[in-house]
């Protein structure tokens, strides 16, 4: 098998993990589907897929050259990967921090524009950039040969986890909003949650947590 499953899991707990913490992709489209409906969310979500697309095939063209010339710098790429989780994972809990279902006045924008702004929301995101260019990364076994194939196949897996999570957040998007509006303690009990898994993703690759492991 090219991937071993334990890398495929790994890939999916880092993926949940990010996908669940508050950032520019969650935000925009929680926003826009809590002021302007479920269509206008699955619409921009749709601007959102098309920017993961284009990381998948970015990082990985890129990558596939570079670990083959110099495997040496996963280790480098498991450290900066640890760092900035353990930073997205203070963010979401650190005191004063505002719930991503915190209700937002937006003013209405047009199909096009929903879509190009999902797409340009989710290029310009460093959680995803990090996480194709250095997350991602540590999850390929130099031994298993076709360094391209096996960060597309992890890739894949990961649009597929946070797609879902996405459209399910979109769909759900308004009835969460007015559910926690008026529950201060279950917003701060989403945001320690995220937070806290964060935290321990950032631990075991921080402490060289191998994949067979994880």
């Amino acid at each position: 098998m090219l991937v071993e499953q334990s890398a495929l899991l790994g890939v999916v707990s880092v993926a949940l993990g990010m996908v669940l913490s508050p950032g520019p992709n969650m935000m925009y489209l929680v926003s826009r589907s809590t002021s302007q409906g479920r269509r206008a969310g699955v619409i921009s979500l749709g601007g959102v897929a098309v920017g993961f697309l284009v990381y998948l095939v970015a990082a990985n063209l890129g990558l596939a050259v570079l670990l083959a010339a110099f495997p040496q710098i996963l280790t480098v790429i498991r450290i900066g990967g640890a760092l900035y989780l353990l930073w997205l994972a203070w963010k979401t809990i650190k005191p004063g921090g505002v719930s991503v279902f915190t209700v937002q006045d937006v003013p209405a924008d047009s199909p096009k524009r929903l879509f190009l702004m999902g797409l340009m929301t989710n290029l310009l995101n460093p959680k995803i950039a990090i996480l194709y260019v250095s997350i991602i990364p540590q999850f390929i076994d130099l031994h298993k040969g076709n360094v391209l194939l096996q960060g597309i196949i992890l890739g894949v897996f990961q649009i597929v986890v946070a797609l879902s999570v996405n459209l399910t957040i979109v769909l759900a998007a308004g009835a969460v909003a007015g559910f926690l509006s008026n529950r201060p303690t279950w917003l701060r009990a989403q945001r320690i949650a995220m937070g806290s898994l964060l935290g321990v993703l950032a631990i075991m690759l921080a402490v060289g947590q191998s994949i067979n492991t994880m």
